[in-house]
């Protein structure tokens, strides 16, 4: 009986988590029928799939295949993944496992692909339930573990669920009843805190089964009568049928041969109804064990008689071995005892040639280890042969050895001097270049700061004064309406000319960035290119607060990201910009980066660039004794950090 439970409880795995019936299947034939080629009508197959694989796998199959097909064709990641583990759902059914396990590890490959975690962690529990399947229980449990930590961490609830519902089923099958139950309970807690009943019956049902093999009879019928309420009420005839055929098992085992009997042939009638032909067999076989304990015997013979014949179509050796067995029970009792005999031979058969096929391949897998430790030995010995052999030689190199190491010392000696000589050299030439470096760039600002006060106080003010001057004029003048016009237009041409001299002296040397220090500056410059609509600029300060970085340096840094700003909009065609600012008090350390989603480049080519717009930056990071990581790639936009000290 404990094996009959066990298969039961992994076909209820493949059970849908909802009720499906025929009315609802016409709706969605309707919907598909109006739909178009776009995303609602992958949705619409997904659905057709999952109604019909319970009652018509090859309509699922048909309607599955579309949705893959069409998700494929539309790029449609998310109803790909879904399409694809619904095709693994239908292949389960089958009882196809190695199809299924090849299936599910694509299906990780392509989730992880997407990197999207959702996708991951369902792809996860998928492989480990296939794995489990396969008889691969450790690699199973440590994949539905894997995806119940994503879920975890992406608190998901429905993801949750499915992942303690996955162990449970895990646990059992490793008749670790114990963590089985924690599982089960946890996912009924959680199916019942998200109302989802449907999920709420199924998880109710495994826990069941569990309390049924662990003999916690009382909890086990308490939980199966609550499981069979459920399924009536939302009309789940295939949850009904293994809720009853679990009532029929624990009132078997607890020798209530009456109410065991009830329980089957109520489960027989439905199982019949549905057309499962699994829960036939295994009902039939209950039922015939049933009427033998009772001293029914004919009754008992041709109930094990209809299983037997059922679990030969399905193939189901070992279910056939156990009904056999029960079958010589049957005979013996009933004064046959050549039928007995045969049957009770049959069966042993099957034990033996079982058995047998065990004993073989351990006694193969015995032999492997011992040629392998047959050749692992020759090996030793030959080693240590060598071995022997290369002593000698080493002694007789050591000397010659000795010399050339000494010879060679000397000369590295020699080399190495020439190499302290040549990096003073080297470091005097490059704190030259530097020296000149800050002369130019020091020049260069005191330049722009004079220009732009000159702009901003002399320029400025007698654009101001003439504007003033000429309004002044307005008052007292008499002029045509097309003069009036053209004077107007004049006045606003002015003050055009005014604002652009303002925006040039503020280039040139930001007011804000001598009052208010570098990251207000940056943070009012990214802002205004984001104002005029060029580019969406998004700028980011960590640990700027009390920032008291030098005003040559901010003043440099403020230069490489206007010119790095300037590159993304010219030649990179980006839409969006990343500016961030990050200072680190306790490594002494400024990072600056600046991110693009434009046409990005084969960063080889810098290396042949005459271009002034990288020198000047390369040259100001140099100036500030820093550092740049520069990835891009043709169609990758573009990411640059810059890391000075500070």
């Amino acid at each position: 009986m404990k094996k009959l439970v066990t298969s039961l409880f992994i076909l209820l795995c493949f059970l849908n988590s909802y009720s499906q019936d025929l009315q609802k299947i016409d709706s969605l034939k309707r919907l598909l029928k109006l739909s178009k080629e776009d995303t609602s009508r992958v949705s619409l197959l997904i659905k057709l799939t999952k109604a019909n694989k319970n009652n018509d796998i090859a309509s699922a199959y048909k309607y599955c295949s579309e949705a893959i097909n069409l998700s494929k064709k539309l790029k449609y990641n998310k109803g790909l993944f879904k399409s694809l583990t619904s095709e693994i759902s239908l292949i389960r059914i089958e009882g196809k496992d190695g199809l299924a396990l090849e299936k599910s590890k694509s299906l990780v490959q392509f989730a992880e692909s997407t990197k999207d975690s959702f996708n991951i962690a369902a792809g996860y529990l998928t492989l480990g339930e296939v794995y489990d399947n396969n008889g691969d229980n450790k690699n199973g449990v440590a994949y539905c573990l894997k995806g119940l930590s994503i879920a975890e961490r992406m608190n998901d609830r429905g993801l949750l669920q499915d992942a303690y519902a996955a162990l449970q089923r895990l646990y059992f099958s490793r008749t670790e009843f114990d963590k089985a139950v924690i599982y089960g309970q946890k996912a009924i807690d959680l199916a019942k805190a998200m109302g989802d009943k449907s999920r709420v019956m199924i998880q109710s049902y495994n826990l069941a089964q569990t309390y049924n093999l662990i003999k916690a009879f009382d909890k086990s019928i308490k939980i199966s009568n609550e499981v069979v309420r459920m399924a009536k009420q939302a009309g789940d005839k295939r949850v009904e049928v293994y809720a009853l055929y679990n009532l029929c098992s624990v009132n078997l085992r607890t020798n209530n041969l009456n109410d065991a009997l009830t329980y089957g042939e109520q489960c027989l009638a439905i199982s019949k109804e549905i057309s499962d032909k699994s829960i036939q067999s295994n009902v039939l076989a209950a039922i015939g064990s049933i009427y033998l304990q009772l001293g029914q015997n004919k009754e008992a013979e041709n109930n094990l008689l209809q299983a037997l014949a059922l679990r030969e179509k399905t193939e189901d050796k070992q279910g056939i071995a156990d009904v056999q067995n029960l079958l010589a029970d049957v005979y013996f009792a009933m004064g046959q005892p050549k039928k007995a005999y045969d049957f009770e031979k049959a069966s042993e058969d099957f034990s033996d040639n079982y058995n047998q096929s065990i004993l073989a391949q351990q006694s193969s897998d015995l032999e492997k280890k011992y040629e392998t430790q047959k050749k692992e030995s020759q090996i030793r010995l030959q080693q240590a042969d060598i071995k022997r052999k290369n002593i000698l030689n080493y002694v007789l190199l050591g000397g010659v050895s000795a010399i050339l190491i000494i010879s060679v010392l000397a000369y590295r000696n020699y080399k190495h001097r020439q190499k302290l000589q040549q990096a003073k050299i080297d470091e005097l030439e490059t704190e030259k270049l530097l020296t000149a470096t800050e002369g130019i760039l020091k020049g260069e600002e005191q330049e722009r700061t004079r220009l732009a006060k000159d702009l901003h106080d002399g320029l400025g003010g007698m654009l101001s004064g003439i504007k003033f001057s000429l309004s002044n004029m307005k008052e007292n003048l008499i002029m045509t309406p097309d003069n009036v016009h053209a004077f107007e237009r004049s006045i606003d041409m002015l003050d055009s000319s005014i604002k652009e001299m303002r925006r040039v002296a503020h280039n040139m040397m930001p007011e804000i960035l001598v009052k208010y220090g570098l990251d207000a500056a940056l943070k009012e410059f990214c802002a205004e290119i984001d104002r005029s609509g060029v580019l969406h600029v998004n700028y980011q300060s960590v640990g700027m607060q009390n920032a008291n970085i030098q005003q040559t340096t901010s003043i440099t840094i403020y230069r490489i990201v206007q010119e790095l700003l300037n590159n993304a909009m010219k030649h990179a065609n980006a839409k969006n910009v990343l500016v961030q600012l990050h200072q680190s008090d306790q490594e002494k350390l400024l990072a600056v980066t600046v991110e693009d989603d434009g046409n990005g480049f084969d960063t080889e080519l810098l290396k042949q660039s005459a271009g002034m717009g990288w020198l000047n930056i390369q040259n100001r990071i140099e100036f500030l004794k820093g550092k740049i990581d520069l990835q891009s790639g043709p169609g990758k936009g573009t990411s640059i950090m810059i890391e000075i000290n500070i």
